[in-house]
């Protein structure tokens, strides 16, 4: 534990960022789960729902909470879903 006032405030504040990314990041890979899911079964895709799921992946980029060419092969990723489920 860290003695120093400005030290201790980093704790907290890193400690802080940390769980806020988890949970953006585990959002993140739930509307994929959602979106896998949605192509798997055969039911009608909604260009909607790939626009949310890409938008939510261009603000986790955007974020730094998934790298920027991650982000480009999930994109990638989920268009090729989406056309092959067409």
């Amino acid at each position: 534990m860290p003695n120093i006032k400005s030290s201790m405030k980093r704790v907290k504040v890193t400690k802080a960022k940390h769980d806020q990314n988890r949970m953006k990041k585990s959002a993140l890979k739930s509307t994929l789960r959602t979106y896998r899911e949605a192509i798997a079964s055969s039911t009608p895709t909604s260009p909607e729902l790939l626009q949310e799921t890409i938008r939510k992946v261009d603000q986790a980029a955007s974020r730094n909470i998934i790298h920027k060419n991650a982000a480009s092969r999930k994109k990638s990723q989920l268009m090729k879903a989406f056309n092959a489920a067409k």
